[in-house]
């Protein structure tokens, strides 16, 4: 579960959900061995599926256990490699009635910047059949 959500995959990669509220979302993704390139830093698809879910995560930040995601569009920006923890922290600049706009960056346990990203993603009503 990633903030009242099941998420196998988020599951799969270990992703913490840490804070959610406020148009804000923080998700870390713990360094494992499996999901490292051949220099042993974290791999950028996994890279991107923290991102793809941090996003997400802070486009149904207003009401986490209501609305489930889809996303329309995530761009990313791969700054330094990754050798421990990474934290993906997201805000939702705007949201329409279907349409969430959403920037978010990765830091280590240091604060170092690792990455940045913006994406766009729709709100789907799981209440509503």
């Amino acid at each position: 579960m990633v903030f009242a959500l099941p998420m196998p995959m988020a599951q799969a990669f270990g992703l913490k959900g840490e804070a959610i509220g406020n148009d804000r979302a923080r998700i870390r993704m713990p360094y494992q061995q499996q999901f490292t390139n051949s220099r042993g830093d974290m791999h950028g698809g996994a890279i991107a599926t923290l991102l793809d879910v941090g996003l997400s995560a802070a486009a149904r930040a207003h009401d986490p256990a209501r609305y489930g995601v889809i996303t329309v569009d995530l761009t990313i920006h791969y700054i330094a490699p990754a050798s421990g923890d990474v934290i993906c922290t997201a805000v939702c600049e705007k949201r329409g009635l279907s349409l969430s706009f959403v920037r978010g960056e990765l830091r280590n346990d240091a604060g170092d910047l690792l990455g940045m990203a913006s994406g766009t993603f729709k709100l789907v009503d799981r209440t509503k059949s």
